[in-house]
């Protein structure tokens, strides 16, 4: 068995429209979201042993501020394919993970590829607003032998509105 995490990037700022999507940075509330979902992450005992971030700007704000919150002391890997990926993509990125130690991965990136790949690995169809956190667990061996026919449960799922 593994545990995916799934993150969606915490909101992101609008204000300079002369950036590109990709360079957005967080926000406001953002930049306060991320470490209440770490904290989250910490208090469930989610901490992931890998975390694997799109390298959109807001994504890895989001993923760091996370992996602070929750404790996480390894790298943060950046991987340019999880910008704006389908399920399928997100699904190759996490079949690299090594499985040293990988029991429980989180995933960090964008909107509708992540609220497709729950979708797909569970049977759900959930709404995952900026900084929510769906957890998964699959019945796999091996990160390798994850498909999009895969079928998980959904053990949670978090968005930051819902929390007191």
């Amino acid at each position: 068995m593994k545990t995916l995490l799934v993150l969606r990037h915490a909101k992101s700022s609008w204000h300079d429209p002369a950036l590109d999507d990709h360079d957005r940075p967080l926000n406001k509330r953002g930049q306060q979201d991320g470490p209440r979902m770490g904290e989250l992450v910490r208090e469930h005992r989610l901490t992931p042993d890998v975390i694997i971030s799109s390298d959109a700007v807001r994504a890895r704000l989001t993923a760091e501020a996370v992996a602070e919150a929750a404790r996480y002391t390894s790298e943060i890997l950046l991987d340019p394919h999880l910008y704006i990926a389908s399920p399928a993509g997100i699904l190759a990125v996490l079949r690299t993970v090594r499985e040293t130690k990988a029991g429980t991965v989180m995933i960090v990136g964008h909107n509708p590829g992540l609220e497709e790949l729950v979708a797909q690995l569970t049977g759900e169809q959930q709404d995952l607003p900026t900084a929510a956190l769906a957890q998964i667990v699959l019945p796999i061996d091996r990160w390798r032998d994850l498909k999009l026919s895969t079928r998980g449960t959904l053990l949670g799922l978090w968005r930051p509105k819902e929390l007191t």
